[in-house]
Order: structure tokens, then C-alpha cells, then sequence
């Protein structure tokens, strides 16, 4: 209990303890009420009291149940006005509410009187439930959210382990930060029609989700601050469609994939997407994570038209062995939006990358890292390209100049074609390009080869039906 106490003129305050009363710790306010801080007992069904030491229980601290898994029932008392506010932690791992972790706790009711707080089938809500602030982590099966939610709060669902499906009615109008995270069962989630944003981590962690429908009316869906990208969907590793409404008017999707409205930005790639990916022409820039986490994909073709590049946007592509960067892009990492040193590398974590081929001048980093924890790197850029240096981004560079011999015997029409050899780099990825009209300048892949042992001789048995046929190699696109 506070206390003022007068010592040689000085008044000194005694702050608060923590005071074991049963199976609670709890302070006392300065107003002479009762903060429940912690719960020691051993779980199935609590009901918290309403005085304590002669003083009103007002607030359930957030955190004040954390982790306590054989927490079956919780009752709250009407004196109650305040339960888990606030947090450490804006994210998944913070401490927000008073019950997280508690994944037996299948039922929180709230005393009839209380003018705060009111609860239905078990669930947590504030009076006039137009908010719905915590779903007991044991729920299970299917649960539907009453048409008088307007809101879902911060956390509200967050790692009910049990829960298969959710359907938002169409009053909801925001899905709140990390509402769904690590619902590992979820494999349906119906979002009403009034839904006009989802969150930074709204879905984050929810493993079994393989597709998920955006309706025309959201409007916002958070990408996530430099430190977490992947934005409303991270860690939904199976996760293969995002599909938008076709009369959204902020965004889209192709191919299961968020796009803005006019698709000349890629916003995610939904984690659960496998081996390749060709993006379409048209694209500009390749948002913030926009592929983090695609750990699956192996190969990712950038659209010529791209220009900018973002942080984290391939972050975590633990699959990717290598990958070109066409000479539109000019800009690549942080947008100037955050800090450098709280910027992920546009390729951390890409453990399999070991080559990058830039097919143009040297492009601008601003100082951002590029392949945090992506180690054994090189990068390879043309001849008579601009601006390269002995090293870029921290990794080593080299020059990139496979050679096609115009002599020797294996030159010219052998029984399988038209034949030359190419050699350069061993084990380097090389396309051999015809043209038929060098004015025109129009280059059209013929053939892919691995530089096996630094040489493969080429054949086009197709040479004969063209009048004229001319050869380039490149890089892989």
C-alpha cells in the first residue's frame, strides 16, 4: 500500500509490491484499489474476487494469466474496469491482455453488473460488444463473430490452437495487430464485406490457412514496418492464394498474389508458393517482403519494368540458389522510411544464394543492407556496365563475360544443326539468344545451358529457317 511518510522535511514514497493473497499477487493504487498482477494457483476454474483487504478489484493487469495452461474458466467481477491493457511489446511475443497462453482456458464470463466489460458463449467483449477483445485460447472448432462487433481487437484470437474456422460478419470493420496470430488450426476465414482494414500480423503464424479471399472493401492492409515484414500473412507457410475482389479499388491479385490496383506493385506472394515464379510485365516496384519467407520458391523471374526494389523483399527465400536483377532496376533496399540499421537486407536469410547477375549499372542502395546472413555470395555484372567495384553490398563481385568461339572445328552445320562452343565461368548459367533482324534488335531465347566443366557446345537445328540467324549469350532472366 502507498504511504507518505515525513522524514526531516522530505516527503518519500513507497511504491507498490507485489503481495501474495491466496493463489493472487496484486498491487494496491494510490486511488486504494486493487491491481491483480499475477495468478499462482493451480488453474480449472478461477473466479477472480471483487475486494481485496477490504479494496475494490479494478484492474486485471495485462500479462496477470499469462501462460497458465491448466486455466479451464475465468469469472470477472462487476468491480472490474480495466483487464490487460497496454503492452511491452508490439508484436507477436509482446505481453498484451491478460491471458495469453492459456490454451485450456475455454470460457472468460463477465458478471451481468459490470459497465465495462460483457461476455457471450465465453468470449470476451466490452459492454455494448461492439468490440471483441479476447477469444479464451482453448476455443474450438468454428466460431462465428456476432453481428455487433464493429472492431477485433489487438490480439483478440491469438494463438487459439484449436480454432479451424472463423467467420467475420459484415458489420466487422478492422481486423486489430496480430488478431488471428499463430491460430495453427485455421483453414477458413470468411472476411465480411465491411472490412476496411487488416492489421500488421492479423494472420501472421496461422500454418494451416491456404487461401484467404480480400472483399471489395479493404482498403488498408498493412505491409508492416521495416522489422516485420510479410505484413497481415507471415508465416502462413502454407498459404498458396491471396485472391482480391474484383471490384476492390486499392488492390488485386493475379495468380493468388497481391498486387495494387493497376498492378505495377507486388505486395505479397503468399508464402505456401512453390518452385518458380515469373512476374508479369508492367511491374515497377517489388514491395517491402514482398516474397519473404517464399521458402519454397526457387526461382524468381523480375519483370524488366521493375525499378525499385524493397527491403526484406526476398528475405528469408531460403530456396533461392540465384536470381537476376534486369538493368531497370535503379534502387534496391530501404525506401528511406526507417533507420538503416532496423532495415532487412532485401536478401537476408537467403542460405542457398550464391549467385546474382545484374544485368545493368551498378543500382543505389542508400546504405541499406542487401544479404544480412545470405553468406558465399557473388555477384556478377556485364562488361561496359557502370559503376561496379570490387565488392558490393559487402559481397564480393566478378565480371560476367562467357565467350562464344567463332572458330574451330566444332563451328559451322554439323549433323545436328548450326554448332558453336561457349565457354566462361564453370558452372554458370547461360542463355543463347537469336536474332533474324539486327535493325529490329529483337532477341529471342533458344536455348539454356550450365556451363558444366567452363564450356558446352551449342546446336539450333532450327538454324536452317531463317535467311539469317544471328547468336548472343546472356545472363539467365
Amino acid at each position: 500500500m502507498k504511504k507518505w511518510i515525513k522524514i526531516a522535511g522530505l516527503l518519500i514514497l513507497t511504491f507498490p509490491l507485489a503481495v501474495p493473497a491466496d493463489d493472487f499477487t496484486y498491487i494496491t493504487n494510490a486511488d486504494n484499489t486493487i491491481t491483480i498482477t499475477g495468478y499462482t494457483g493451480s488453474g480449472g476454474n478461477v473466479t477472480i474476487p471483487d475486494t481485496t483487504n477490504g479494496l475494490p478489484v479494478t484492474v486485471i493487469g495485462f500479462g496477470a494469466f499469462k501462460s497458465c495452461t491448466n486455466l479451464i474458466s475465468v469469472t470477472i467481477p462487476k468491480s472490474v474496469t480495466s483487464i490487460g491493457e497496454g503492452f511491452t511489446l508490439l508484436g507477436p511475443d509482446g505481453e498484451y491482455g491478460a491471458f495469453k497462453g492459456c490454451t485450456s482456458l475455454t470460457a472468460i464470463s463477465v458478471d451481468a453488473s459490470n459497465t465495462v466489460y460483457s461476455s457471450v458463449d465465453g468470449v470476451l467483449f466490452n459492454k455494448n460488444k461492439s468490440s471483441l477483445i479476447q477469444c479464451p485460447g482453448g476455443k474450438t472448432g468454428t466460431y462465428i463473430i456476432p453481428n455487433s462487433v464493429t472492431d477485433i481487437g489487438l490480439y483478440a484470437f491469438q494463438r487459439c490452437t484449436s480454432l479451424t474456422a472463423v467467420k467475420i460478419s459484415d458489420n466487422v470493420t478492422i481486423i486489430g495487430y496480430y488478431a488471428f496470430e499463430t491460430c495453427t488450426s485455421l483453414t477458413n476465414v470468411t472476411i465480411g464485406n465491411s472490412v476496411t482494414s487488416i492489421c500488421v500480423g492479423a494472420f501472421q503464424n496461422c500454418a494451416s490457412l491456404s487461401s484467404i479471399t480480400i472483399p471489395k472493401s479493404v482498403t488498408n492492409i498493412a505491409i508492416g514496418p521495416f522489422f516485420l515484414s510479410g505484413g497481415g500473412f507471415s508465416g502462413c507457410t502454407n498459404l498458396t492464394t491471396i485472391t482480391v475482389e474484383a471490384l476492390n479499388p486499392v488492390y488485386s491479385s493475379v495468380d493468388g498474389i497481391l498486387f495494387n490496383k493497376d498492378q505495377t506493385s507486388i505486395i505479397r506472394c503468399p508464402e505456401g508458393k512453390t518452385e518458380t515464379y515469373t512476374m508479369p510485365s508492367g511491374i515497377i516496384s517489388i514491395g517491402i517482403g514482398a516474397f519473404s519467407g517464399c521458402f519454397r520458391l526457387t526461382n524468381v523471374t523480375i519483370s524488366t519494368s521493375v525499378v525499385n526494389i524493397a527491403e526484406a523483399a526476398f528475405s528469408e527465400c531460403t530456396g533461392l540458389t540465384s536470381i537476376t536483377i534486369p538493368n531497370s532496376v535503379t534502387h534496391i533496399g530501404n525506401d528511406g522510411g526507417a533507420p538503416p540499421f532496423m532495415v532487412v537486407g532485401v536478401f537476408s536469410g537467403c542460405t542457398s544464394l550464391t549467385k546474382v547477375y545484374f544485368l545493368g549499372n551498378v543500382p543505389s542502395l542508400d546504405g541499406s543492407p542487401m544479404f544480412t546472413n545470405a553468406d558465399n555470395v557473388t555477384v556478377y555484372y556485364l562488361t561496359g556496365m557502370t559503376g561496379w567495384e570490387a565488392t558490393f553490398a559487402g559481397v564480393p563481385t566478378a565480371l560476367w563475360n562467357p565467350l562464344i568461339h567463332a572458330s574451330g572445328e566444332k563451328l559451322g552445320v554439323q549433323t545436328n544443326g548450326f554448332s558453336f562452343n561457349v565457354t566462361g565461368i564453370a558452372d554458370h548459367v547461360v542463355v543463347v539468344e537469336a536474332c533474324t533482324n539486327l535493325a529490329e534488335g529483337v532477341w529471342v531465347p533458344v536455348e539454356t545451358n550450365t556451363l558444366t566443366g567452363g564450356s558446352i557446345q551449342f546446336s539450333d537445328p532450327a538454324w536452317s529457317n531463317y535467311p539469317n540467324r544471328y547468336y548472343r549469350v546472356s545472363m539467365p532472366q
